[in-house]
């Protein structure tokens, strides 16, 4: 069984996106991106698809949307976080979720685990992070990068190691 895994960087006031943009610009932080979700899939609402713009090489993209005509080259297409997840497994890779607000609110209650980087520097924004960490996930790593922005990249488990669907 794949295991599902958030991935997200939010700001100190938990700003993850200002309409499609990230508000902000840190070296070294869509590199450690990267590296986290190569070779795995990514999960990801068409507005966040349609911010980033292409498929990013390495990984397979499975594209969230209401839209029943929506299609892009290299990807597929879900209309349900059931839907996507069920395409992931068949994939067989790590599964991240890689946003937006929605979705992580969606699959926070389903995650084994959560990669969260927390930009230091509050932001004006209208798409959010949802209340995290939450008592159903224990902290398991942590380091924090110097940048123009700094940053601190923390891994959570699911401390029960079952998903809790009442989880907000």
């Amino acid at each position: 069984m794949s295991s599902i895994h958030i991935i997200a960087a939010r700001s100190l006031n938990n700003v993850i996106g200002r309409g499609s943009d990230i508000p902000w610009k840190v070296k070294g932080e869509r590199k450690l991106f990267k590296e986290i979700t190569m070779g795995g899939t990514l999960i990801m609402g068409r507005v966040t698809f349609e911010s980033i713009g292409r498929p990013l090489k390495g990984r397979s993209t499975i594209i969230v949307t209401r839209k029943k005509e929506f299609q892009h080259d290299g990807c597929q297409v879900a209309h349900s976080i059931d839907e996507a997840l069920l395409l992931a497994k068949q994939i067989g890779k790590t599964i991240f979720v890689v946003g937006g607000g929605e979705l992580y609110r969606q699959c926070l209650p389903l995650a084994d685990r959560v990669h969260l980087t927390t930009i230091n520097t509050e932001v004006e924004g209208d798409i959010y992070f949802p209340d995290f960490p939450s008592k159903n996930f224990e902290l398991i790593q942590e380091k924090t990068y110097k940048s123009n922005i700094d940053y601190c990249y923390q891994i959570y488990r699911r401390s029960n190691g079952v998903p809790c669907l009442s989880e907000p």
